[in-house]
Formats: structure tokens, C-alpha cells, sequence
């Protein structure tokens, strides 16, 4: 039986590459640049060398590798199908036939923050669970849905999309995707921001706020465990409404956990507190008792996931 495999997290910068043993452990981790220019043709070419090159660093029998799991930014089918990456220039093909043909291993392919949610799962916030869901908050809202232990992409590779439900019909701005009132509006870094600054222009209360030149979610966060009256509404407000939206996705896939990740869990238990408080307000009534937890892997879970994909396959 093999002892080591790769994990692999594509980012529109660098590529992000982990040696593990089956066991779980982390051995080496390392970056390449992610080459996007001409259609990003030569970013699968670049993995495989940098894998080869590694299993010779590291005197690893050809036959001693299971195979690489790999997180790309993106809708990716069951069968590892992109359905196309514009901030690596990708069309639609096969990822994964396309990288095995490169290094003669077995590939796993997934959307990246689906394996960021395996990761979590595996070896993180959500040791322990085999059903999980993970939402990761940072300039937009991601998701990664775990059940049984496998990832849930959907027909398009589309599953975990939960910063593009609609939590408001009334919006007027256009979220990123196109549609309006998602809740990456309001729950990212970029949409309590957003939310801040129309508070602070329509209401005269004294903040914190006001003295900052650039105000970001940590800043907010800070504010209101300081006790600032005007920080310490808008966290409640982004808590009902990722709360709420929490309770909803329960509802459908009813997860032992949910894992909080990305840039603004770094705020802590205020975040996950006041969360689990609305969503205990909204869920029904058999999944009130669902876990909360901070994500724990930071930027290495993609890697994680992507080494687990191939364990669980």
C-alpha cells in the first residue's frame, strides 16, 4: 500500500502544493507561481514537474504515492470537468485526466473551497464529523458541504454555493455573481464593510468607526468587543443574517457542524456566538443542537482536502 500523497490548491497567484503521509501528516509544503498567461495551459505542466521533482528530492518510490487530490477555483463536475475558471483562463475540460496523463497518478479534482471543507473535516475544526458544512468569510463567501465523509458538488460542480443564495429581495446593488441580495453582500468582509459605511451615513450615533480612515471587518469586530454601540448592531445584524441563511442550508442537509473560516473568523467567538445564537432563533426544531467551530487549518486545509480526496476514493 502506498504511504504518501499530494495535495494540491490552485490559487489565480500560486499554487499550493503538500507532501502527507496516509495518516494525515503534513511531510513538506511549498509554491509555484500560477502561469496564467495563454490560457493558463501551462499550470497543469508546472504541477507535475514540481510533484516529480519533489518525489526525487525526497527519494519516494514511484509506487509509493496513492495519487494528488487538487482544489481549483471553480465549478468542477464529479468526473473532474471544469466548468470553466476565468481567473486562471481555463475552458471547459478534465482536470484531473489531464494532470494523471502528465504525472501517471490517480487525480482527484474538486471545487477548492469543497476541499478546503474535506480538509477542515479531516484534520481541523471539524475533526471528528463525517457531515459538516464550511463557510469561509473573506472578501467574497464560500462553502464546502461534507456528507459521509464525501464532498457534495451537484450536477455543475455548483454544490456549496451558499454566498449566492438570496437573503434579500429588496437589494439594489449587483452582487459579483449578477443577481442581487446574496448573502456574500452582506456577510464577507467586503459586505459588512459595505453595511458600516451605510450605518455610519445614516445615523448620527458616536463610533469608533468614524475616527478609522479604512474600516475593515477587523476593525468592526475590535470596535464592537470594545463595546462601541454602532460596531456592536452591525455584528449582530451580520450574525442574523448568516445565522438565518445557516438555518436554512440545515434544513436541507441537516450537518453535524458547521466550520467558520476565511478572513473575518479570525474575529473568534464573537463571531461564532453570535451565529449560533440566530441560527438556534431560526433552525428547526431537530437541528437547534448543530456545532459551531473555527475553521483551524488556515491556508493549508485546500491541501489537506485534496490529500483526503484521494484517501476517500
Amino acid at each position: 500500500m502506498a504511504n504518501y500523497v499530494f495535495g494540491v490548491d490552485i490559487g489565480g497567484t500560486t499554487v499550493k502544493i503538500g507532501l502527507f503521509t496516509i495518516q494525515g501528516e503534513m511531510v513538506d509544503k511549498w509554491e509555484i507561481t500560477t502561469r496564467t498567461d495563454e490560457g493558463g495551459r501551462y499550470i497543469l505542466s508546472d504541477i507535475a514537474e514540481s510533484i516529480k521533482s519533489k518525489i526525487a528530492e525526497q527519494a519516494i518510490a514511484a509506487d509509493d504515492v496513492a495519487g494528488i487530490g487538487m482544489g481549483v477555483p471553480g465549478p468542477v463536475k464529479e468526473d473532474g470537468t471544469v466548468l470553466k475558471c476565468v481567473n486562471l483562463g481555463w475552458g471547459i475540460f478534465n482536470v484531473a485526466e489531464e494532470l494523471s496523463k502528465l504525472t501517471g497518478y490517480p487525480v482527484k479534482a474538486g471545487n477548492d473551497a469543497n476541499m478546503a471543507a474535506l480538509g477542515e473535516m479531516w484534520q481541523g475544526g471539524g475533526k471528528g464529523h463525517k457531515n459538516i458544512v464550511m463557510v469561509t468569510l473573506g472578501t467574497g463567501v464560500g462553502g464546502g458541504i461534507i456528507i459521509n465523509g464525501k464532498m457534495l458538488s451537484g450536477v455543475n460542480g455548483a454544490g456549496g454555493e451558499i454566498g449566492h443564495m438570496c437573503v434579500n429581495d429588496d437589494e439594489t446593488d449587483v452582487c459579483g455573481c449578477g443577481n442581487k441580495g446574496c448573502l456574500e453582500q452582506y456577510t464577507s468582509a467586503t459586505g459588512i464593510v459595505r453595511s458600516a459605511n451605510i450605518m455610519l451615513n445614516t445615523t448620527d450615533k458616536p463610533s469608533k468607526l468614524r475616527e478609522v480612515m479604512y474600516i475593515s471587518a477587523k476593525e468592526i469586530f475590535n470596535a464592537a468587543k470594545e463595546g462601541d454601540e454602532v460596531a456592536a448592531t452591525l455584528v449582530e445584524n451580520h450574525g442574523k443574517v448568516l445565522g438565518k441563511a445557516l438555518a436554512q442550508i440545515a434544513c436541507v442537509v441537516d450537518p453535524e457542524i458547521f466550520v467558520i473560516g476565511g478572513g473575518v473568523s479570525r474575529a473568534g467567538e464573537i463571531l461564532i456566538h453570535t451565529t449560533a445564537k440566530y441560527f438556534a432563533e431560526y433552525a428547526f426544531h431537530a437541528c437547534k443542537q448543530t456545532k459551531f467551530a473555527l475553521a483551524t487549518l488556515g491556508n493549508d486545509a485546500g491541501m489537506y482536502g485534496g490529500a483526503c480526496c484521494i484517501l476517500n476514493s
